[in-house]
Parts: C-alpha cells; sequence; structure tokens
C-alpha cells in the first residue's frame, strides 16, 4: 500500500460521505466497522502540507503539459511525473467513492424524473462525478460554493437537502435552498456570472479576515465569455481566495471544444492573468482530490487564485431537450464510458484493501433508498408561490420592478375573483 500523508485540517464530508471509523490495520471497509452517515460535518483528514510562503506550485504559474493522474482507466497507480501532489488519505478516498456512487444514482434519478415530466428540465452530470464530488469534499464547511446549473450532484454531495435543490429546475422557485445556511449560491444558468459573483464575495471575506474560499464552478463554454476574463483578472490583481474549476466535459451544448478555443489546453488561460494553473485527469477522482487540496489550500495561505481544468465527459445529452446523437457518436460515449471515475477508483480502492464486498453492496443500498426517497418527496407537488418571482431580486426594489409585481398581484386576484 503507498504511504499517505496525513497532514492537519478538515474536509467536509458530504451528504454521502462514510464516517471516518477506524479500519482494522491492513482490511477493508466493512459494514459493521464504517456505517455510511447523512451527517454534513464529519471532518475529513487533510492530505495537503501547508504551502511554502514562496510558491506552493513546482511549475508557477504553468499547468502540467498533461492532465496530472494518479489512476489510469482501468484503476492501476501510476507513477505522477513530479512530486507536487501528495495521495489523498485513504479515509478521503473511501468517502468519494461513496459519495460518487450515490451522486450517480440521484442524477440518474433526476433525468427520469425530468423526462417524466415532474421536473421541467434536468441539465445531468453522469460521468463528471469525481468533478463534482471531489471539489466538494476538498472545501471545509465554512467555504462557499457557486455552482452553475449541472452542478447539482455536487450541491447533494455538500449535504444540500435533493429537493431543494432540484426546486429550481422543477419550477418552483428561483432557488429552493437557503443559499446563507448552505454557504452555496443559487446555481448559475447564465454562463459565467458566478464567477464574478465568487470573485466579489471572496475578496469581501479577505477583507474581513476570514480565511474563506469560493471554489467556483464553469463548464468550458463559459470559458467564452467575458464574465470568466473579468473575474479571472480581478483575482488575480486581488489575490482573492478562489479556486476556478473549469469542468471541460468537451461540449458547450453541441460545440466542440475545437471550437471554442486553441490554446492547448483551457488551464493555460490563467497564465495571462498571473494566476496558478493546473489540468487534471478530470475522471480520476484521487487526481482530482490532489490537485484540488492543493488549490484549496494555495488559496487559504493569501497566495492568490488557481485555476484548474479537469478534462472529464458528460455522457448523457446536454439536458433532457437535448438530442446529442446529432453532433456526437456512440462509439465517443462508449470510450469515455471505458474511463468511468466509478470504476476506476473503486479498483483501486478494492486493490488496495481498503472496501470490499460488502461495502460496495451496502453503498449500492444506500444509493437505491436514497433515490426512493427522492422519488417518493417528488411525487408530492411542490407549493409554488407566484408573487416569489419578485423576491430577491434587487435589495430595493425598483419602480418597474414594483409595477410588474403589483400588475401581477392583480391578474391573481381577477382570477381568483372569477371562480
Amino acid at each position: 500500500m503507498s504511504d499517505r500523508s496525513s497532514g492537519t485540517g478538515v474536509h467536509r464530508a458530504g451528504v454521502f460521505a462514510q464516517a471516518p471509523a477506524q479500519a482494522p490495520a491492513g482490511g477493508a471497509h466493512t459494514l459493521e466497522a464504517d456505517a455510511l452517515t447523512t451527517d454534513t460535518s464529519t471532518p475529513l483528514p487533510q492530505t495537503v502540507p501547508s504551502p511554502p510562503a514562496d510558491r506552493p506550485f513546482a511549475r508557477g504559474l504553468m499547468p502540467a503539459p498533461m492532465p496530472v493522474q494518479f489512476l489510469d482507466d482501468q484503476g492501476h497507480r501510476v507513477q505522477v511525473f513530479n512530486d507536487d501532489y501528495p495521495e489523498p488519505a485513504a479515509e478521503q478516498l473511501v468517502a468519494a467513492y461513496s459519495a460518487m456512487v450515490v451522486g450517480r444514482r440521484f442524477d440518474v434519478q433526476a433525468t427520469a424524473l425530468a423526462k417524466q415530466g415532474r421536473l421541467a428540465v434536468y441539465p445531468a452530470a453522469r460521468g463528471q462525478e469525481a468533478c463534482q464530488v471531489g471539489s466538494m469534499l476538498t472545501l471545509s464547511k465554512d467555504d462557499w460554493a457557486f455552482p452553475t446549473y449541472r452542478d447539482s450532484m455536487a450541491l447533494v454531495a455538500r449535504g444540500l437537502d435533493p429537493v431543494e435543490v432540484l426546486t429550481s429546475p422543477h419550477g418552483a422557485a428561483h432557488c429552493g435552498y437557503d443559499p446563507r445556511a448552505n454557504r452555496t449560491a443559487p446555481q448559475a444558468t447564465p454562463l459565467a456570472t458566478q464567477l464574478i459573483h465568487a470573485v466579489g464575495f471572496a475578496s469581501g471575506e479577505q477583507r474581513q479576515g476570514r480565511p474563506t474560499v469560493a471554489m467556483a464552478f464553469v463548464g468550458d463554454g463559459g470559458t467564452s465569455e467575458g464574465d470568466f476574463h473579468e473575474a479571472l483578472n480581478f483575482a488575480a490583481v486581488f489575490k482573492a481566495p478562489v479556486v476556478f474549476l473549469v469542468q471541460n466535459n468537451t461540449y458547450a451544448i453541441s460545440t466542440p471544444l475545437t471550437r471554442q478555443t486553441a490554446a492547448p489546453s483551457l488551464g493555460y488561460k490563467g497564465i495571462g492573468y498571473g494566476i496558478a494553473s493546473e489540468q487534471v485527469d478530470g475522471n480520476d477522482a484521487m487526481a482530482v482530490l490532489a490537485v484540488l487540496n492543493k488549490a484549496v489550500a494555495h488559496a487559504r495561505a493569501g497566495q492568490g487564485p488557481v485555476l484548474v481544468e479537469a478534462h472529464t465527459y458528460r455522457l448523457d445529452a446536454h439536458t433532457n431537450a437535448d438530442d446529442a446523437t446529432r453532433y456526437r457518436s456512440s462509439a465517443e460515449v462508449e470510450d469515455w464510458i471505458r474511463r468511468d471515475p466509478i470504476t476506476r477508483l473503486e479498483a483501486w480502492l478494492r486493490q488496495e484493501g481498503l472496501i470490499d464486498d460488502a461495502f460496495v453492496a451496502a453503498t449500492a443500498q444506500k444509493a437505491e433508498a436514497f433515490a426512493a426517497d427522492l422519488r417518493a418527496r417528488m411525487s408530492v407537488d411542490l407549493v409554488v408561490d407566484p408573487m416569489s418571482l419578485f423576491d430577491n431580486v434587487f435589495g430595493t426594489p425598483t419602480p418597474q420592478l414594483l409595477e410588474q409585481r403589483a400588475m401581477v398581484q392583480a391578474e391573481l386576484e381577477a382570477e381568483e375573483a372569477s371562480r
């Protein structure tokens, strides 16, 4: 078994994570020793050493010439070309596996709900589990997440109520969860707007002397938006504690990456702004955790923002309204299925004796129970208040907004009176 550093600090385990019970020396995690938990405050060992004061990334601003990888497509450990990234702790890797299994089941269930008409739309993230879950396991409970519309799995992994997460795609509210209580911004449908929010928020936290890190999600298509570049420039100049996670799933709806950029990697986009950058195999959960562990530590230490490009793939269509067969082949999808992030991590954990058949079966059972509970709760019609449409648009409502609100209120009253 490989040596693993322990370090200090905490990671938030998330709603699917495994309780970090101590496994017998050399033994596998078992159902009796390691029951799954829904406790969202369970700390996990931090595997990242405190970064040196000068430059914590060995290559400075430059990303690796090839995506950082710890596990190959079959789950075999490969030699990382440098020692910049400590291997994540076993507890964190087992927690990631548990969260990815249940996260995928949540995603598949949400896709089914959309096909049944119980959701207006759902942007699936199947295939991107390592990015969705790994990003959340590297944050502390006090850090903030700034997600896109495709990051529902990440929010559930962080501990948010899945029904509240799906309230927006259901159409019942702008945002179904309390952003402040969950330290998670509303999911952004406009491309890249959340990045500016993340930078501004993180800068404000920094000025208040709080060690808060913001994890800002964006897709490959969002890197072509002006807000992406403005956010990077502002973050770099003011050393905002932000980690920009670019989930490059190779398509912006139907636009392939080759029509999106001529850069050799989206990770290189941070260099011109003076941001430490990296690229990682986004289907290798161990590598994602290793890189993001260090990126979060870098930002938290006041060293400035980090941009990480994660090379991954969405196995399903853009949304339930998209026909992906019009722009990609089944052979391409099959090739990415071969690189499945869950299968890769499970193979390595089994090889290392960290999980066994009982644990895998218990995790799958937990996933099915989670999906069944979600189905049952989503079968009940959500209460919709049309007037909430005007809440939280402006701190002080504008005259135009008040006029619109009054118009809708009058229409609802007239409709009620005619019954």
